[in-house]
């Protein structure tokens, strides 16, 4: 345990990426097993303790430190793991244990239910000191949020064992931690995993998006970007799973999907839910709104089902009876999967069109229809590429619709996490609900924290400090004083707020230090741009 709250404290001090991967491979190579496959997983999000969450750590804090000192300390720092390794009161007298292994620690954690957690954790923080109570925390809670993705382990995994990437990632997703296979093939010289009948992820192949002038459109095809998640749904032996662009498998929350393939495929497509359900075209694709009431299920009801039936837009055939079609041209999967739409129930799946245009003036032209539909803008993909995992330079492009800009006024803020837990750096904002001039309401409509510069942050973080009307815990009521100028994707109608509505990829376009806050625009503007 120890070494891996060495680790853990390392990440939380270096922003290099490069330094990240070192460090982990670093480990990787040394730990023993199952140790290092258990910090895999913890770092990749891969562990769940149940009984272990955020509001049992406050619990126990609050019950040995100061309620009020507990309360400001963790709104001062940031992070609740943090304060809580450094304030727990540890006994002075307490006799020197010997280190936990990970494994071990992992056991008990995975032991744990409601009624012992709280009797068990404190036994374990008093064995260790801040550092290991903080790793500690961390792995129980699952948010670990030391500028580690799971694209960044796995990479530093192939840099520790000489391996692809391409090859870690695919074998993955299909294992289980502590990754005993993995570990056996990368580091061992073992045979690699035996995966043949088993449904198993593949990398997707992602797009660079298009600059002026970046392609010669003869050579590239066209297509809708469509607005749902992108998923590969993978059958072999009869068994088919739903995974996420990041690998995860989300078959749960999609049952309709798993009996919907008839054939042992690997297909790539955009999950979207039919519109007739939410009073738009009959068997089209309704907005994302209406995706998200599906979206982070752990059980779906049969309403639920009925009113947000879920469907493939397919857009790439990577295997296909038996063969592997990603070596293959696009134009030769491209035929095939049209080949293959008559085989597949119409009910669960169709195909993204092609979009033809004489020029790109054209093509931008039938691009700006895009807000109308459930879209983003478009895909360029030469007619020739392969189907390889990651971003390749010239062979896909994505070409998305330019963004709504409104001005709204910041309402709230609050203290962002990691190294931003000292500024107020997350920001609640609204539009008037009729002539401000006359006394009308301002309304939130979305929350935002990118899109501006750590100089931006700074003045900002200024003007909130300078600028407080009430404290509510961690978030601060500002002055109706200051204009944000927001980009987002679409709007939406929601419960979320009191407006009524959401912007869809809220982030600050512009800060407007210039524009007074009754000249921001108004909820009717808003509203009149969705499309529900």
């Amino acid at each position: 345990m120890e070494e891996f709250a060495a680790l853990l404290d390392a990440l939380v001090y270096t922003t290099s990426r490069n330094r990240k991967l070192a460090l982990i491979a670093s480990y990787l190579r040394a730990a023993p097993d199952p140790d290092r496959g258990w910090a895999l997983a913890g770092l990749t999000g891969g562990l769940d303790f149940p009984a272990v969450k955020s509001s049992t750590i406050r619990n126990l804090m609050m019950e040995r430190v100061d309620p009020v000192l507990w309360t400001l300390s963790r709104d001062f720092v940031g992070d609740t793991a943090e304060t809580a390794s450094l304030l727990w009161p540890a006994p002075e007298d307490a006799a020197p244990q010997d280190d936990l292994p990970l494994a071990d620690v992992v056991a008990r954690l995975a032991s744990l239910t409601r009624a012992s957690a709280p009797k068990e954790l404190p036994l374990l923080f008093d064995r260790m000191d801040a550092r290991g109570r903080y790793a500690l925390i961390k792995l129980a809670t699952g948010g670990m949020r030391v500028g580690v993705s799971a694209r960044l382990a796995k990479t530093a995994f192939a840099q520790a064992f000489d391996v692809a990437v391409e090859e870690v990632e695919e074998y993955w997703h299909a294992l289980a931690p502590p990754y005993t296979e993995l570990f056996d093939w990368a580091a061992k010289g073992g045979p690699a995993p035996d995966l043949a009948n088993v449904p198993r992820f593949r990398p997707f192949m992602l797009a660079h998006p298009l600059e002026d002038g970046e392609v010669d459109l003869a050579d590239y095809a066209a297509e809708w970007k469509w607005d749902g998640i992108r998923v590969q749904l993978a059958r072999t032996g009869g068994v088919t799973r739903v995974y996420s662009r990041s690998g995860d498998d989300i078959s749960a929350t999609f049952p309709e999907l798993l009996g919907a393939l008839p054939i042992d495929a690997v297909l790539d497509g955009e999950l979207l839910v039919r519109g007739s359900a939410q009073g738009g075209e009959a068997g089209g694709a309704a907005s994302f709104n209406a995706l998200q009431q599906r979206l982070g299920r752990k059980t779906v009801s049969g309403k639920m089902l009925k009113d947000y039936p879920a469907f493939v837009r397919l857009y790439d055939v990577l295997l296909l009876d038996g063969t592997d079609w990603r070596e293959h041209p696009w134009k030769l999967r491209r035929a095939t999967l049209e080949g293959l739409m008559p085989r597949l129930p119409q009910t669960h799946f169709d195909l993204s069109a092609l979009v033809e245009a004489e020029d790109f003036a054209q093509l931008a032209a039938i691009r700006d229809t895009a807000r109308d539909e459930a879209i983003e803008g478009l895909m360029l993909k030469h007619r020739t590429s392969p189907y390889v995992a990651g971003r390749k330079v010239g062979h896909w492009f994505k070409w998305k619709r330019d963004p709504l800009l409104i001005d709204c006024v910041l309402m709230y803020a609050q203290r962002g996490s990691g190294k931003r837990s000292s500024f107020y750096s997350d920001y609640t904002f609204g539009c008037w609900d009729g002539d401000p001039d006359a006394g009308a309401e301002l309304l939130p409509v979305g929350k935002a924290y990118s899109g501006f510069t750590d100089a931006e942050l700074k003045m900002i973080d200024k003007f909130v400090r300078q600028n407080t009307l009430n404290r509510f815990g961690p978030v601060r009521e500002v002055v109706r004083q200051l204009v944000f100028e927001v980009a987002f994707d679409s709007v939406h109608t929601s419960k979320r707020h009191k407006s009524g509505l959401a912007m869809r990829f809220p982030r600050i376009h512009r800060i407007r230090w210039d524009k007074p806050a009754h000249e921001a625009d108004r909820i009717e503007g808003l509203r009149a741009l969705v499309k529900d």
